[in-house]
């Protein structure tokens, strides 16, 4: 009987060198006449364990890792076919490590477990459950399970998805659209990745679903260019699916419409925000839109449209699956379900980590980051991208909560999690937040085009010792101004980072900068 060796492929590892890996350990298994199945599964988002290798056995899978190419030899004599302890590598069962075991994964139950390509691996884990649920009611049913679950747009906004969708399927029109936004550009972010690369079919189900609620027969999926593995395994995996029966013109039978297409960004961080992402998806410069019209009533190519996040449309399945109110079940207060946080930055057990809303910032960075990699003190995390505010230790017992978190003029985002230690220079990051916006505005309102500019001097003259109160007062009245006056979130939140700088870590604009 062949053994079972699961290596992932999957960026981060992949980076790390797992392919060596999965070459070796096919040449030693071979060269000792060991029979093996070789499986390329997902990552499990434990980074700092990368590579990860298991095994199958009797009693269930065995970890190994972080696996170096030189490191396959010596696991083979370590006994890695019969799951053997011996090795310092050895993880024990991966089901009980740590990190993993106190998660609550409902949209990630399976990536690094399955093969992301293979649909019977994808059925045998309760894949396409919610979508022949789906094919069983109603749009409006859909729709209604979908509001019972509380599941709010994932992406940084927060909109209630219910609403967004009984928008769209109230909206009358011959032709609407499923858009998911996968243009996943914040800083320290990478679960749209891992969704994609490890579990494919998930959001291919989960826009489907979405296209039944509302009457859309066509999507879209809008991809960063920088990440072309994704990009191969999703556009394979909407292959396999339409062949399968899953996506085109008759879904299961149904008599029922769903076609999917993947169209590439063209690096602007801008096209993160949904009516930028639509103007680029139309083959125009990415730029924002005035709103009113809504998307939801005029949206690509002027038809009415569902614009969400991956994580969003990823958390559908489980929905329709499942049942609204079990996925309600989970979190706080106005914040239902799940969110996957992703610890990155100065961190020493980076990676993702998904957790019922209510858990505190603390408990993430201490129980499962483990603190710096540096192992100095932690002075600061930023949440949300790079237009989250920087938290100090004051704030990091918040609960991971939308509402708690925009009472102190912070955001969850995207989930986001970048952290620092002790030697980072706030007031350079505070200056970096303005430096982004000037490069990633798309200039059509002046106060997020200038005020950024405006935003980079006055803060070099703050730190050079130039009527230093003076302009920390210009600072904050141009932050204002920002906030205030623009046309959309990126020139409206560029001042949260500057703004929590001001009033966390002062002393850090009353030093001189060092040279440039």
């Amino acid at each position: 009987m062949k053994v079972k060796i699961y290596v992932p492929r999957e960026t981060t590892a992949l980076s790390l060198g797992a392919d060596e890996v999965a070459v070796r350990v096919e040449a030693e298994a071979a060269a000792r006449g060991a029979e093996i199945e070789l499986v390329r599964n997902g990552s499990r988002g434990l980074f700092w364990l990368e590579p990860l290798v298991e095994v199958e056995t009797a009693a269930g899978r065995i970890a190994y890792g972080p696996v170096e190419p030189g490191d396959v030899a010596g696991l083979f004599d370590a006994g890695l076919l019969e799951g053997g302890d011996s090795s310092p590598l050895c993880q024990g069962p991966t089901e009980s490590i740590p990190y993993l075991q106190a998660q609550q994964r409902l949209t990630f139950s399976r990536i690094g477990v399955t093969d992301p390509l293979s649909i019977d691996d994808y059925r045998a884990h309760d894949g396409f459950r919610g979508l022949e649920q789906a094919l069983t009611l109603t749009s409006q049913a859909i729709v209604d399970e979908v509001k019972v679950s509380g599941l709010r747009g994932r992406g940084g906004a927060a909109f209630p998805t219910g609403i967004k969708w009984q928008t769209v399927l109230d909206a009358p029109a011959e032709q609407k659209y499923i858009v998911c936004n996968a243009d996943e550009g914040d800083s320290g972010t990478f679960a749209d990745r891992l969704v994609m690369e490890c579990d494919p079919y998930l959001l291919i189900e989960g826009m489907a679903i979405a296209g039944l609620a509302v009457g859309a027969t066509q999507g879209y999926v809008y991809l960063r260019s920088e990440y072309p593995l994704a990009h191969e395994i999703f556009n394979d995996a909407i292959a396999r699916a339409e062949a399968a029966g899953y996506l085109g013109a008759d879904i299961l039978g149904s008599g029922r419409r769903f076609d999917l297409e993947v169209r590439l960004g063209a690096g602007a961080y801008i096209c993160g925000e949904e009516t930028s992402l639509l103007e680029s998806l139309e083959g125009k410069r990415g730029m924002v839109r005035f709103k009113p019209p809504l998307p939801a009533l005029e949206g690509l190519f002027g038809q009415p449209t569902v614009v969400n996040n991956v994580l969003s449309l990823a958390a559908v399945p489980f929905i329709l699956g499942r049942g609204g109110q079990a996925y309600a079940d989970y979190g706080m207060g106005r914040s239902r379900g799940t969110l996957a946080l992703q610890l990155a930055g100065n961190v020493k057990r980076g990676g993702l980590v998904e957790l019922a809303f209510g858990t505190t910032l603390r408990r993430l960075m201490e129980a499962y980051g483990g603190g710096t990699a540096s192992e100095r003190p932690l002075r600061a995390v930023q949440v949300g991208g790079p237009l989250g505010a920087y938290l100090p230790e004051s704030q990091w017992d918040l609960p991971l909560d939308y509402e708690a978190f925009a009472e102190v003029g912070a955001v969850l985002g995207h989930g986001g999690v970048v952290m620092f230690d002790d030697t980072v220079d706030m007031a350079e990051q505070a200056r970096f937040a303005m430096e982004f916006c000037t490069v990633e505005s798309c200039g059509k309102c002046t106060p997020c085009r200038i005020g950024a500019v405006r935003g980079v001097e006055v803060i070099d003259r703050i730190r050079a010792g130039d009527r230093r109160e003076a302009n920390l007062a210009l600072l904050g009245d141009l932050c204002e101004t920002m906030v205030d006056g623009s046309l959309c979130a990126m020139g409206g939140m560029t001042p949260f980072p500057v703004q929590s700088v001001m009033k966390h870590f002062p002393d850090d604009l009353q030093r001189n900068a060092p040279p440039r």
